[in-house]
């Protein structure tokens, strides 16, 4: 590589600091490594993935029991990452699970808490119209809980991650984008709006821009268009502080799966009832409801609200909220765009370039993700640094898909 016009080098460069990217920058930080966090836009940005006030944290992993290791070690982190940035991360609300007889998101539950020894209760709807009587479970439907579970707080785990990475010596450029990178005797070398850095890694979080990124992998990636709402909720049953838990639910009338939080006391921006559909959305590239043509680029997705956009979620708290009644007849008071990077069997994509072993990267987290920020910063640390991880991510290689 020419040494002329390098403007700086690192032990590793990390390109994306949302979720994964900032997790990555704050275990190779704490590690003494000398990185280099590169962010297209704002540390805790609207663009992508990584916003929208809270994500759910479950154990009870119905999509696949492999996944709980990885969860136990993401408890602990971010039980650390809350300590060490001194604000609460991960209020442990409970998770209130109901659904059909059958269905696959209790069943899935279930299996999991069996293998790996979990702590779910079983309600009956008596017992839990008695304990959150703001939820009207279905006549027979099951009811589980989660006890342990509850939510992150998504913008605020973004920026305690960068943050923390700085106070451990990493340096972070945002507002930067990269325009291209390369390799050479095993190094990478980078190309950025602020001129060229080298590393001896390359980390890449790119979130629902992953796959022109990394395209001479031609990842599996769909990019769903996907819509968060917030409702007024004058309910005080409603509220966190009344002991109202995050809720998931399988919903036979409209053969989705629905979740929500309670009304979070003292949150000046968005307070009330967030709702939103986690089966569905659109795939960017497709044709709109209204017929209109929708672009590829995640930069290009219609952001504005359209009047389909809260249909199902309002049937859905009609029929499970039902004090929500006049909150839905008014519209939602606020509401985000939010992207799922899908891979064709709903698992992440965790691995090392098969050609390029300096490059590591991780994608396709396909909208259930964020949870698991603060273990995949470690394993992505790991990966950069050591070439392995002993954390069990076997399962999330990409050659999966060609096997």
């Amino acid at each position: 590589m020419p040494e002329g016009n390098v403007t700086g080098r690192y032990d590793v460069i990390v390109v994306g600091v949302g979720g994964m990217g900032s997790a990555a920058c704050y275990h190779l930080a704490r590690r003494g490594v000398r990185v280099l966090g590169i962010e297209r836009f704002t540390l805790g940005h609207d663009r992508g993935s990584s916003h929208g006030q809270t994500r759910v944290i479950r154990r009870a992993y119905f999509e696949h029991p492999d996944y709980v290791p990885l969860l136990n070690r993401a408890y602990q982190l971010w039980d650390e990452l809350s300590q060490e940035a001194g604000e609460v991360l991960f209020p442990r609300t409970g998770l209130l699970l109901c659904g059909p007889p059958g269905s696959e998101l209790l069943e899935g539950v279930r299996r999991t808490a069996v293998q790996h020894g979990l702590d779910i209760a079983a309600l009956t709807g008596e017992e839990a119209a008695r304990r959150f009587p703001a939820f009207c479970v279905p006549p027979g439907h099951d009811v589980l809980f989660e006890a342990d579970a509850g939510y992150l707080r998504v913008e605020a785990s973004v920026r305690a991650h960068a943050a923390l990475a700085e106070r451990h010596g990493a340096a972070l450029w945002t507002s930067c984008s990269v325009r291209s990178f390369s390799f050479s005797g095993g190094a990478a070398r980078v190309e950025t709006d602020r001129g060229t850095v080298e590393a001896g890694a390359l980390v890449v979080c790119g979130g629902a821009f992953s796959a022109p990124i990394l395209k001479d992998l031609a990842l599996p990636l769909t990019v769903l268009r996907k819509v968060l709402l917030w409702y007024d909720a004058p309910d005080p049953r409603l509220r966190r502080d009344a002991g109202f838990p995050v809720f998931l639910a399988s919903d036979d009338q409209q053969g989705g799966d629905f979740y929500g939080f309670p009304v979070l006391p003292g949150v000046a921006d968005g307070e009330g009832l967030k709702v939103a559909e986690h089966s569905g959305g659109e795939p960017l590239g497709s044709a709109e409801r209204s017929g209109a043509p929708c672009s590829d680029d995640p930069l290009a997705v219609d952001r504005s609200l359209r009047p389909a956009d809260p249909e199902r979620c309002a049937a859905f708290l009609r029929r499970y909220v039902p004090s929500m009644a006049a909150s839905v007849a008014a519209g939602p008071r606020r509401h985000d765009v939010c992207l799922y990077t899908m891979t064709p069997d709903g698992d992440f994509i965790v691995d090392r370039h098969p050609e390029q072993p300096a490059l590591c990267y991780a994608a396709g987290f396909s909208g259930h993700g964020f949870k698991f920020a603060s273990v995949m910063g470690e394993a992505l640390a790991d990966l950069a640094t050591q070439g392995r991880t002993d954390l069990p991510i076997g399962f999330l290689r990409r050659d999966r898909f060609s096997r």
